[in-house]
């Protein structure tokens, strides 16, 4: 296992499809153990394969959850299926995420309060569940990233506009731009109390 760089806005394997995985294989299950140990180093509660930089449909997250879901797992092949998500203006305390792909920033989303996710296992037996609340945020979020998507896609306009600023200025928005979990500093802060 091995942690690998975090892709930035910009990357362009953050802003296309991923490819339906087709082998479920040791190769795929090396990359999956990738994927938790990188999720684990970044302190995240959810990573998806295009951002460390493999465009397969592949998620994984660590969450602990009041559905009766093992806290921690991966998604190969999603599918989501949502309830409606509110036309009300996002809550900028309740409703506020960040991503590990538009590192240090924060801004609110509103998202559908439950979704059904279909998928399968590092070893190809099927998966499915049920998630709510804050959970189905994070399946929501991950499940973007592997259609192209950041939340701050997503964003309704005076929040895009001010993402749009912080990549001006944080020079984002070109390929090959990383950073490295547990070596560069937590742009979340989570690591500031050691």
């Amino acid at each position: 296992m091995a942690v690998r760089p975090v892709t930035i806005w910009g990357e362009p394997v953050l802003h296309r499809r991923a490819d339906e995985v087709t082998v479920f294989d040791d190769e795929l299950r090396a990359l999956i153990a990738d994927m938790f140990e990188t999720n684990d180093a970044a302190n995240g509660v959810g990573l998806a394969a295009p951002q460390i930089g493999v465009g397969l449909r592949i998620f994984v997250y660590k969450y602990a959850n009041e559905d009766g879901v093992p806290p921690q797992g991966v998604l190969v092949n999603p599918r989501l299926t949502l309830s409606k998500v509110s036309g009300a203006a996002p809550d900028p305390e309740d409703h506020v995420e960040g991503c590990l792909s538009f590192p240090g920033e924060h801004y609110p989303l509103q998202r559908a309060d439950w979704v059904r996710v279909e998928g399968f296992d590092g070893f190809g037996e099927p998966v499915s569940f049920e998630a709510t609340g804050w959970f189905a945020r994070v399946m929501q979020h991950e499940y973007d990233h592997l259609d192209g998507l950041l939340y701050v896609d997503r964003l309704i306009d005076r929040y895009a506009r001010r993402a749009k600023r912080q990549v001006k200025r944080n020079g984002w928005g070109v390929p090959g731009l990383t950073w490295m979990p547990g070596v560069d500093p937590d742009p979340f802060g989570h690591d500031s109390e050691d």
